[in-house]
């Protein structure tokens, strides 16, 4: 049989692999539904609550004293400022130390496996209370930031960006220490990705003449950043979820402000569905952007 007559055939084939999965997909989501549905049944039996949802909501849009933004949406925006300036640390910090161990030379090698295996081998919450106690919270007032914050002209950009002055301090510290955190493990998925580019790869761009620093810029990053975007989405998204444990130092982000709105109003399982409804949000929104680039570079290898 020739190609134009398998050709048929395949398609065939392919498109009844794709109902089968259809349809296995459907059963599966009408499962978890059911699931879901009983256990929501169960829970309003056991638990017998009544649900506050319109004082909930109108905790959420009430401004401060002096018009200032709502507190649950002010833990929203520190959760985000700590998380986008807390990816940034990483990318960069976890970059570095990623090229620094996987090079030959041992005065780059030792410092950064040393960093590496300390932090992702201690508890976050471990790491932190020994950051902020013992670094953070020494290191800040020597800088003398306090000070200069007080005198300091802040445009309405600087506060929108960074938040209250007032609390900037505690906005480093948070950002210190859940950037630092993820950038070992980023660190170790740069390592993997720059050793799983074929040795033939290095070596044809060896052969060309090129310099160590367009070799690694024009040859192997960009195929090791297609087998490292995977790893790297699920490490950003465990990045926001981590900014969750800097409540515990203080920091109002937005696990702070639901436990004080929690404890002071009462409604304790309101409250909490709508801050896991957020992360939930930040967490969903952030997958699809870097899904959407991993599929874009996956296009333009093609």
């Amino acid at each position: 049989m020739g190609s134009a007559g398998r050709q048929p055939l395949m398609l065939t084939k392919i498109r009844g692999a794709i109902r089968h999965v259809g349809w296995l997909d459907g059963a599966i989501v009408v499962l978890l539904l059911l699931t879901a549905a009983w256990l929501a049944s169960r829970v309003h039996i056991g638990v017998a609550y009544q649900w506050h949802w319109h004082q909930a909501f109108e905790l959420l849009l009430t401004r401060g004293p002096h018009g200032e933004l709502p507190y649950f949406f002010s833990g929203l925006l520190t959760t985000l400022r700590i998380a986008l300036f807390g990816m940034l640390l990483a990318l960069l910090l976890g970059t570095t130390l990623g090229l620094a161990t996987f090079s030959r030379r041992p005065w780059l090698v030792l410092p950064a496996t040393l960093f590496v295996q300390l932090v992702r081998n201690l508890p976050p919450l471990v790491f932190i209370f020994i950051f902020y106690f013992f670094i953070a919270n020494q290191l800040l007032p020597a800088s003398g930031l306090s000070r200069w914050l007080g005198s300091a002209a802040i445009s309405p950009w600087q506060e929108a960006l960074f938040g209250p002055p007032a609390r900037w301090e505690n906005l480093i510290s948070g950002t210190l220490c859940v950037g630092m955190i993820s950038a070992a493990f980023v660190a170790e998925i740069v390592r993997a990705g720059l050793a799983a580019v074929p040795t033939g790869q290095w070596e044809a761009a060896q052969s060309l003449g090129l310099s160590p620093w367009v070799r690694l810029r024009r040859v192997i990053l960009p195929q090791a950043l297609m087998l490292m975007l995977p790893p790297l989405t699920g490490q950003l998204i465990a990045l926001v979820k981590d900014t969750a444990i800097v409540s515990l130092i203080s920091v109002q982000e937005l696990t702070f402000v639901g436990t004080e709105m929690a404890n002071s109003s009462g409604l304790v399982y309101e409250i909490w569905l709508l801050v896991a409804a957020a992360y939930l949000l930040i967490c969903l929104s952030l997958f699809a952007l870097l899904s959407r680039l991993e599929a874009r570079q996956g296009a333009h290898r093609c």
